[in-house]
């Protein structure tokens, strides 16, 4: 018999304890199922879930929101983490900074971060010019969270972004007297942007509003237009517009439309801003013709069809007061060379123009573009996997007679050096710089002497270098293809074969995966995990041939290169083979979805990030987002029953089987008009109704967003941290190692 405790509290009970009750497991949405069929080529597919594609549709907010609920709920025990990898970001950060300023058309432009504020704050001061070249082109010293003497406002992102849930800017134009502003604002994460103009001399904005524009507006020199680009309902860019101020956007000019569905257009000033340059391109071949300020009737002028099916970029600009062209291209060349040809040889027939060899073809080095200054000419190559800065002056360029290349002198072995924003007129030549190692380094290159000035190194609180180690290491593919790693660690993890890793990769449209610095990289290394970026077929890391060997009817390269590297990853000591993760975006979350049906044992994780996992259902409908662009990159399964055929064996949403796969994490964005939300949505749907194994497969999507994630720099790195901690708990490393001794 139990008796009553003295304070009329129940007596402490004799019996046996009671089992603790377990909280329920969360359970996932379930997406019901619609059949829908789709028939090519004489194959009938059945699709339970497309119908997540209506985007407008209630029940589709509300499964998308209640996925959302699942993915926290599964993930909650993460936060700790999360939160933890969000301060080291943040204290790995000297939020209060600024930019090197830039000067151009007599000031120095530069933007500033301030502590506690998302967003940039974009000013300009008044340049010097006293004659002394070195002094007149030395950034001034602005320091962080002081202002200058003189120092003008242009655009606070802040202030912008104020009461909206997204705020992205999509380029910013002055006009050469100084005088006006336009800047292009998305508020959405669709990438529509409303181009407005502000005049700097008073502060007003003017009534020109231009709605749903494209990126990078610019003046024409006169500062009378203000050209730009917009979509089409594919998202695909296909005309160029000009605006003349004060009139109303109904009056608005097309320079050119772009009717060919697979080819993309965009424009830029020329570097002496005398011609507007309108680029017209797939990956295979383009188009470009030069508008000339000087006479605008006489409209826009071909320089080499599209019809020759070479690609090339072309540079206009006066030379000893002759009108040349500079043509970085890849007509008999797989790797691009550049040549220089007088601006009347392309009133000829192709074949007997007459083009000067200025960088030859070289199967080792893959030219990646040529610009020029008013004294060099500036070339980016990409030699042993790495992008270089060459600068040639222009005397006698094309002659026979030029002076050899030059090239700055960088004392690391993996690291990215590109040119950046400069005035035609300047005699230095602006070089950013970074590597897995270095954070981005500023520096101005003075071809005149050779000398390379260190304008600034971003600071990172906190880091040393010398914790850190990077190296480059190669895996054999199953063809005997030699496939570049690059392998970052702390300098005390060693090949025991005890370590945690992940493994990344991108994989498609020649882009490289160059050495850049991540901040919140270091809070993954910081855990004794291995980090392994795999430059694999695809990607443009070994020249244009490595890219080819990496699309269309040979996309499977891609895929089967990551699964090979992990194999050396797990062969190589540095990884425990149960402890290795997968993480890719966009056609990397392809890759993710590819390797997830093609080898799932071997991921203790795989993080797909905006992933094209749908890849056959959007290229089979011209009309959705850039799908007729995509051609070009995977075929064309409209027309091709071998494409169809050959992308059907790889999409990672059509082979999803029974199959024990890991935790899979697709993270995804309501707005994004590159890669659909719907995409990953099905292939979660998918890949849950069919797994064998009782790993979480969550869905995690941005309401607010787009392709690039949240606009504000807390909200990035709060995505960051969720992306790592996810990896990191199903590595089992979420513990700091402990300091160096």
């Amino acid at each position: 018999m139990t008796h009553p405790a003295p304070d009329g509290a129940a007596a402490p009970s004799t019996a046996a304890p009671a089992v603790p009750r377990t909280a329920p497991a969360p359970q996932p949405p379930a997406a019901r199922k619609v059949p829908v069929e789709r028939i090519h080529h004489g194959d009938v597919v059945v699709d339970d879930y497309e119908w997540l594609r209506a985007k407008e549709d209630p029940e589709v907010v509300a499964h998308l929101r209640a996925e959302n609920e699942y993915t926290e709920a599964v993930t909650a025990g993460q936060q700790p983490l999360r939160e933890a990898i969000f301060q080291e970001i943040k204290n790995r950060t000297q939020e209060t900074d600024l930019s090197v300023p830039v000067r151009k058309d007599g000031w120095w432009y530069y933007s500033r971060m301030e502590e506690g504020r998302q967003y940039a704050v974009r000013c300009r001061v008044q340049a010097r010019d006293t004659g002394d070249l070195a002094a007149d082109w030395t950034p001034p010293q602005v320091e962080p969270g002081t202002e200058i003497p003189g120092e003008q406002v242009l655009l606070d992102g802040n202030a912008e972004a104020e009461g909206k849930p997204f705020f992205a800017l999509g380029g910013t134009a002055v006009t050469k007297d100084g005088n006006l502003f336009a800047y292009a604002v998305d508020t959405t994460g669709d990438e529509r942007f409303t181009l407005r103009i502000k005049d700097l001399r008073t502060g007003e904005l003017l009534p020109d509003v231009v709605e749903n524009v494209f990126y990078a507006p610019a003046f024409s020199p006169d500062g009378r237009q203000v050209f730009y680009l917009v979509v089409d309902d594919t998202w695909r860019p296909w005309q160029v517009r000009s605006h003349v101020l004060g009139t109303g956007v109904e009056e608005d000019t097309v320079i050119h439309q772009e009717d060919d569905p697979a080819m993309w257009t965009g424009f830029d000033l020329s570097a002496d801003r005398r011609h507007l340059v309108v680029s017209i391109s797939c990956s295979e071949y383009s188009e470009t013709r030069l508008l000339d300020f000087a006479d605008q009737a006489a409209g826009l002028r071909t320089l080499v069809p599209r019809s020759e099916r070479i690609l090339y970029d072309a540079e206009p600009f006066q030379l000893a007061g002759r009108e040349m062209v500079l043509l970085t291209h890849n007509k008999e060349a797989v790797n691009s060379m550049v040549s220089l040809a007088g601006l009347d040889e392309f009133a000829k027939p192709l074949a007997e123009q007459q083009w000067a060899t200025v960088v030859p073809h070289d199967d080792a080095v893959r030219v990646n573009g040529a610009g020029v200054t008013a004294t060099h000419m500036v070339l980016s190559v990409r030699k042993d996997t790495i992008e270089r800065v060459q600068v040639i002056p222009l005397a006698g360029l094309g002659t026979g007679t030029q002076a050899a290349p030059a090239e700055p002198d960088f004392d690391e072995e993996l690291f990215t050096a590109g040119a950046g924003a400069m005035d035609y007129e300047s005699p230095v030549i602006r070089l950013g710089y970074a590597s897995f190692l270095t954070p981005p380094r500023v520096y101005d290159y003075e071809p005149a002497t050779g000398r390379l000035w260190l304008r600034k190194e971003t600071p990172v609180p906190g880091y040393d270098r010398g914790a850190y180690v990077a190296s480059r290491e190669w895996a054999t593919s199953r063809d005997g293809t030699r496939i570049p790693l690059s392998v970052l660690r702390r300098s005390e993890v060693r090949p025991d074969g005890s370590n945690p890793a992940l493994l990344y990769a991108y994989g498609s449209y020649e882009h490289s995966m160059d050495p850049y610095f991540s901040t919140a990289r270091l809070s993954v290394l910081d855990r004794g995990v291995v980090m392994v970026i795999a430059h694999v077929r695809g990607g443009g890391e070994m020249g244009r041939k490595w890219y080819e060997d990496g699309k269309k009817l040979k996309k499977k390269n891609t895929f089967t290169d990551f699964v090979d590297a992990t194999d050396w990853l797990a062969a190589s000591g540095w990884a425990d083979p149960a402890r290795i993760a997968a993480m890719g975006g966009s056609a990397g979350g392809l890759l993710m979805g590819a390797v997830a049906n093609l080898a799932p044992q071997k991921y203790a994780a795989i993080l797909a990030q905006v992933p094209f996992v749908d890849p056959l259902t959007s290229v089979l409908d011209p009309d959705l987002p850039l799908s007729a662009l995509e051609w070009e990159e995977w075929g064309n399964p409209l027309e091709d029953p071998e494409v169809y055929a050959y992308m059907k064996s790889y999409s990672p949403y059509e082979n999803v089987r029974p199959l024990p796969y890991p935790p899979i994490a697709a993270v995804t964005s309501f707005n994004d008009t590159r890669v659909l939300y719907v995409e990953p949505a099905k292939w979660v749907a998918r890949l849950r109704a069919a797994t064998t194994g009782t790993a979480p497969v969550v869905l995690k999507t941005d309401m607010d967003a787009g392709h690039g994630g949240a606009s504000g720099r807390y909200e990035a790195w709060k995505d960051a941290a969720w992306d790592y901690a996810f990896v990191l708990d199903a590595l089992g490393a979420t513990e700091l190692l402990p300091p160096p001794q």
